[in-house]
């Protein structure tokens, strides 16, 4: 049997067909072939289209089901990946009300600051285990109070992969996971965040009927297998936000194992079985993929916004039409620290890490005389390793210690300069993997049908593809170089 995993990113959607017995990613296809548009009426916005997802979804599922030529009738079960915090909406007829508000989206920081001290901060991280912030609630919230005349019309809110499920089966839906995500859940009462709900003044009937994580939550509606090309016997059985789903395409279940990723955004995201938090909610608690109240499985994730983005600009400002490759060789020929010149990489809306503050990207340190291109690029590169660094000692607050650091060797693991300078600056093991968001959510419907007994077989195929070491000798240049990194960025904010 085969098995189909979706990843609705906010730069493409990749999808990925795997052979449930060989565990083996038989065809892979993602669209568009250039960066998805993301629509910015103003400053700090940033939305995007619900049926863009559906059509890139549909291109590039037919690019691999014309590569694999695989039999309909054999595709089993499909998984479904997507980008966190996004809101969508939709009215009784199913249809999309307005954009989606995508998690780079910081127009309602200021509202989720005045609910987080409305409600006091020590009830709502004892129930909430965040403050309100920018997230999804937020966001409804904005709505509510900017376009009344659309709120009124909501139906149900989802997220972006509870759309994207709505649309193959037609059943709205969502998930305990993706509810705390959008911080639209109760840890301590194990419910719909009622708390915020009615201060923000929201009816608890807008969210949809909860399904666990792991389960067959409907089959493909008819008319929408045919224009797939699929068959309608198919089952949707998983669905998690990309970094919950990062972290099990890289078998990250259980307390003390940590899984990172770096696309256009960063993430750190280790697993815990403790109930805590960080008291200025600068890194986030979630529910995990495999999370219960009488078997707690949180998710401590550390988000930086201005990661891949950072290297992409970059990129595009050198003028020379440079590949990541190439990027990364001259970013190579320069020594540790590069000779002065500082990065910081926060140039993609507000961080949570710095408590929502919106600085922009700052370069400090340029000397017309020395620095150069391979100055530059790696500089990029330590501003957004220094950022992960800066986040996770916060972390450890919240009992996450990265001895060992899990991820799928892509995008910016790709770099030399970046692996090391992350094993070289936190110590941790970098272990990389043959893995990616849609083969994990492909692993995960073979777990949520009951193909898989146990996750355990789910990643028996996993195969580790490199290991980086920290180097001790450039120990003491790694920290001087963040020491320097930290006082410019103490300037700042």
């Amino acid at each position: 049997m085969y098995l189909l995993g979706f990843d609705i990113g906010s730069s493409s959607v990749k999808v990925s067909l795997v052979n449930g017995e060989s565990g083996d990613c038989v065809a892979t296809s993602f669209y568009p072939k250039t960066e998805m548009p993301i629509t910015a009426h103003r400053a700090g916005w940033a939305e995007q289209e619900p049926q863009l997802w559906w059509q890139n979804l549909k291109c590039a599922l037919a690019e691999v089901l014309k590569e694999s030529q695989a039999d309909p009738e054999a595709i089993g079960s499909i998984g479904i990946s997507y980008q966190m915090h996004g809101l969508v909406m939709v009215d009784n007829k199913q249809e999309v009300i307005r954009p989606s508000i995508i998690w780079c989206d910081s127009r309602a920081t200021s509202i989720g600051d005045q609910a987080f001290e409305a409600l006091g901060a020590e009830r709502c991280l004892a129930n909430l285990l965040n403050s309100p912030g920018n997230f999804t609630a937020s966001k409804l919230k904005w709505v509510k109070d900017n376009e009344p005349e659309l709120f009124g019309k909501i139906y149900k809110i989802m997220l972006p992969g509870d759309y994207i499920a709505m649309r193959l089966t037609g059943e709205i839906q969502t998930t305990v996971s993706g509810l705390s995500e959008g911080i639209m859940w109760n840890f301590k009462k194990n419910s719909v965040a009622g708390m915020l709900f009615e201060t923000y003044g929201f009816p608890s009937e807008i969210i949809p009927e909860i399904v666990p994580t792991f389960a067959v939550q409907g089959k493909l509606n008819r008319k929408v297998a045919a224009e797939l090309g699929l068959s309608p016997e198919t089952k949707v059985s998983y669905r998690a936000g990309d970094q919950p789903n990062n972290a099990l395409s890289l078998n990250v279940l259980n307390p003390g194992e940590i899984a990172a990723t770096a696309g256009t955004s960063g993430v750190v995201y280790g697993v815990s079985d403790e109930i805590r938090y960080d008291p200025q909610s600068r890194v986030n608690t979630f529910a995990h993929v495999n999370h219960s109240p009488e078997n707690p499985r949180l998710g401590v994730l550390l988000c930086i916004n201005g990661t891949g983005i950072l290297n992409a600009w970059m990129k595009r400002m050198t003028g020379e039409n440079l590949d990541y490759e190439e990027m990364n060789r001259l970013a190579a020929t320069v020594p540790v620290g590069s000779k002065g010149l500082t990065i910081l990489p926060f140039g993609n809306g507000a961080e949570r890490v710095l408590n929502n503050r919106n600085i922009g990207s700052v370069f400090n340190g340029i000397n017309f005389n020395i620095h150069q291109k391979g100055h530059l690029l790696r500089a990029a590169q330590e501003g957004i390793v220094f950022s992960f660094k800066y986040g996770m000692d916060i972390m450890q607050n919240t009992g996450i210690q990265a001895s060992v650091i899990r991820a799928g060797k892509a995008n910016m693991f790709l770099s030399p300069v970046f692996r090391d300078t992350l094993a070289g600056i936190t110590g941790a093991t970098i272990e990389l993997y043959n893995t990616d968001g849609s083969v994990g959510a492909a692993r995960g419907a073979g777990i949520g049908s009951g193909y898989y007994a146990s996750p355990k077989e789910a990643f028996a195929s996993l195969t580790k593809l490199e290991t980086v070491e920290p180097d001790d000798s450039k120990a003491v240049e790694y920290q001087e170089a963040y020491e320097n990194w930290k006082q410019v960025l103490k300037q700042v904010i």
